[in-house]
């Protein structure tokens, strides 16, 4: 029991330090409108990759206010945030999921519970109050990440949606975007 309190602790603490201050993500000195459509998409890949956990909470208030006429399905989903955050996203990947002494693999983890998830929104019948939502989200998350200009934001190597993708095997990222140059 210790242990899952342990777990808990950890992952909640990796969230706290990957989650943006809301004071640099509601910025309104830093909204432009982009120049072109390639703008577009970096501005919305480095967004995506610097904001994740801020949208993930947004994603996640909308879904439970579209739920609170619903308490059934409130509960359901709460019950099944749970089941995913204890057996995929806190769980240590190095320690597999061991059920009557039966090593389950990550995919049937990950099926099972998309299943789950698939069911929930089907028994309890709010899946267009879901649908509806999600769209909502990801059409505000989108729009976020393509006006909020990167110019201001200090982003980890690691963290660059490009990764070590664009640079050479012995070179190290002066940027994002790596050395990559223009034809």
């Amino acid at each position: 029991m210790s242990s899952l309190f342990s777990s808990f602790k950890g992952t909640a603490q990796s969230l706290t330090a990957i989650r943006r201050p809301w004071r640099e993500f509601f910025d309104i000195t830093a909204v432009d409108i982009p120049s072109s459509s390639s703008d577009a998409t970096t501005r919305i890949a480095q967004n995506l990759t610097h904001f994740r956990l801020n949208y993930t909470i947004i994603l996640l208030v909308v879904l439970v206010l579209s739920l609170t006429y619903h308490p059934l399905a409130l509960v359901t989903f709460f019950v099944i945030l749970l089941a995913w955050f204890f057996l995929y996203l806190a769980r240590d990947r190095d320690e597999p999921v061991v059920i009557f002494g039966v090593l389950i693999d990550d995919w049937i983890v990950l099926a099972a519970l998309v299943g789950l998830t698939v069911a929930g929104l089907i028994l309890t019948g709010v899946w267009t109050n879901i649908l509806v939502a999600v769209a909502i989200v990801v059409g505000f998350v989108i729009l976020h990440a393509a006006l909020r200009s990167t110019d201001d934001l200090i982003m980890d190597d690691l963290e660059s949606p490009y990764g070590h993708m664009l640079a050479g095997a012995d070179e190290e990222l002066d940027s994002p975007r790596g050395d990559y140059s223009g034809i």
